[in-house]
């Protein structure tokens, strides 16, 4: 089993080099392959120079494209080059590299293309602010309203994706908002998707690009996001 880990990563200096150790310590105690994929998204910082030196593949992009583009070069990396699932997991630390084998044999067990670390089934670890939490809530009953499927942690961006749904998503992934958005595109191409409990630290470092100001803006956004992509896969088909 060949394992890629994603971490799509902007100005990470002061966590990379943890996020891709903890991943290498994980592959040399399971039987199966795993490969940290950096993908640096054209950052400021000392990000670049820092994967250089790490045990990782590391992707320098020579533009910045958001998260969406970052985790979308990962994908198509991992489905390219014959991976059995790609994982993603945030460059800041917030993502424990050991709950990985939860997720992989979750997929495994029950059948599932994509698989969701969630922070609200166990309600255990880091659990984001009450203003987060609104809207998490909110977008599950949205997504839930256009497509039937309940996600607990839609914004969660630790994920885990079979190579089934990687082939859907190197011909399309969304940009700007990609968590809460792929669920719905997900559930139009007909894929399982599953979700799992995970423990989930606050960010080791970086900085959220969502300030508290701007909570309600996101949520307008990400509405009309989720939207579109609603109709642009749904009426694609």
């Amino acid at each position: 089993m060949k394992v890629a880990v994603i971490v799509p990563a902007y100005n990470e200096e002061k966590s990379i080099s943890m996020v891709v150790n903890d991943i290498n310590r994980l592959a040399n105690e399971n039987n199966f392959e795993i490969d940290a994929v950096v993908v640096n998204d054209c950052s400021k910082d000392s990000t670049s120079e820092i994967i250089s030196k790490l045990n990782c593949i590391a992707l320098n992009l020579p533009i910045n494209l958001g998260i969406g583009g970052a985790v979308q070069t990962g994908f198509k990396y991992a489905f390219e080059n014959g991976y059995d699932y790609a994982i993603q997991i945030d460059g800041d630390g917030q993502h424990p590299a050991d709950e990985i084998p939860k997720l992989i044999n979750f997929s495994v067990s029950n059948n599932c293309d994509v698989v969701i670390g969630s922070r609200f089934i166990s309600n255990e670890g880091f659990q984001s602010s009450s203003i987060r939490r609104l809207g998490i809530n909110y977008f599950k009953n949205l997504n839930r309203f256009l497509v039937g499927v309940t996600i607990n942690d839609s914004t969660s961006g630790y994920r885990l994706l079979n190579r089934k749904a990687l082939e859907i998503v190197t011909e399309y992934y969304p940009d700007e908002y990609p968590e809460p958005e792929a669920i719905i595109l997900y559930s139009l191409n007909g894929l399982k998707m599953g979700e799992v409990p995970v423990t989930m630290k606050e960010r080791q470092g970086g900085v959220s690009s969502i300030g508290k100001s701007a909570s309600v803006y996101y949520m307008f956004k990400v509405t009309l996001a989720i939207l579109f992509t609603f109709i642009r896969v749904k009426f694609k088909k």
